[in-house]
């Protein structure tokens, strides 16, 4: 079967090649893959910049946005031929860490975990993929065309619910949420923010394309102007920041209002420096009892989160952030940043 892999740490290894079709194990789903999502992770991996094969093997797969239908499942798991699904990511550590043991995998302590198509494990840009069936999440069929925005959608589910456990030390009614970026991390946790019925705000830097007709129609407000002035006018309670961008990272702990929670889903990259003053910043923190948090990946609970939300959703407007559709003979195409691309996506069935 065909497969989208690559030699992890060597740039320019990116193919389209056969590889052997899988043999589900016992109690595993055997999945026909249908699109593939390509985000930054992916790209870094294509680059050469990071990811790890499965061992014993020069190759890793691609792929951890995965959507997929089942062509086979064993009795007793659950699923039934033709559902539509989506596989999880991340598996916990073998040792496992106290986080892993409780099936908080997203958390674990040791960095033991492997992950589909990242980590130590093939992903789902190919034809055909097994999983296990613990950990795959079916997906309503309304969903057939849009179900690949489910993984991204996890990560800001999780998102979420580290926000309002954060804000659950006291009182806690927050009315105004600013979005830092508009790509699909943004844009679905915009999404997020109105379903709980927020007053949402998107800051991103472009003025045309589809972002801000995006934001509009989702019933939020888009700015694009100066960081610094944009925070310190709206005060939020809440802010998702899913850029990465080091300046407007410390824009976001400095303006939001008092009690206010920063939640960090970009990552920065290193070498960058700002001068802050980290003493204001202290000071502020610690007397508006402000936080902070980091938050990556999901586990499955952030994954049924993520399937209700997206069913919820206008379907019209989750297509909207599909920019762009790659036939999988073309991967490589998908990994070329082009103007106004939101979600660029693999289709790996013969008919998309």
């Amino acid at each position: 079967m065909r497969a989208v892999t690559v030699r992890p740490l060597v740039t320019g290894s990116l193919e389209v090649r056969d590889v052997p079709d899988p043999v589900p194990g016992r109690g595993e789903l055997l999945v026909e893959g249908l699109a593939v999502g390509v985000c930054g992770t992916d790209k870094e991996i294509v680059a050469g910049e990071y990811g790890w094969a499965p061992s014993g093997q020069e190759h890793l797969v691609l792929g951890h946005e995965s959507l997929g239908r089942v062509r086979h499942a064993p009795p007793g798991t659950g699923f039934d031929t033709g559902d539509l699904v989506v596989g999880v990511v991340r598996r916990p550590d073998p040792v496992p860490c106290g986080a892993c043991a409780h099936g908080e995998f997203d958390m674990c302590r040791n960095g033991r975990y492997t992950e589909r198509g990242i980590k130590q494990r093939d992903g789902y840009a190919a034809r055909l993929w097994t999983v296990e069936s613990d950990y795959v999440v079916r997906l309503d069929a309304a969903l057939r065309d849009v179900g690949v925005l489910m993984e991204p959608t996890t990560v800001v589910a999780k998102a979420w619910e580290q926000i309002e456990r954060v804000g659950g030390r006291a009182w806690f009614e927050p009315r105004r949420v600013l979005v830092t970026g508009a790509g699909p991390i943004g844009l679905l946790a915009a999404l997020l923010g109105v379903q709980r019925g927020l007053d949402v705000h998107v800051l991103d830097r472009v003025t045309t394309g589809p972002k801000p007709g995006l934001v509009r129609d989702l019933g939020a407000t888009y700015h694009s102007g100066d960081s610094d002035q944009v925070i310190s006018s709206l005060r939020p309670d809440v802010v998702i920041e899913a850029t990465g961008a080091a300046s407007l990272v410390f824009d976001a702990m400095a303006g939001t209002d008092t009690y206010g929670i920063v939640c960090l889903t970009g990552v920065s990259p290193k070498g960058r420096q700002l001068s802050v003053d980290a003493g204001t910043l202290n000071r502020q923190l610690v007397l508006e009892n402000d936080v902070v948090v980091g938050s990556v990946n999901a586990n499955l609970r952030h994954y049924r989160q993520a399937a209700d939300a997206l069913a919820k959703a206008d379907q019209g407007w989750l297509e909207r952030m599909i920019t762009r559709r790659v036939p999988l003979e073309k991967a490589g195409v998908a990994f070329t940043a082009q103007d106004d691309d939101i979600k660029v996506v693999i289709s790996l069935t013969e008919d998309r």
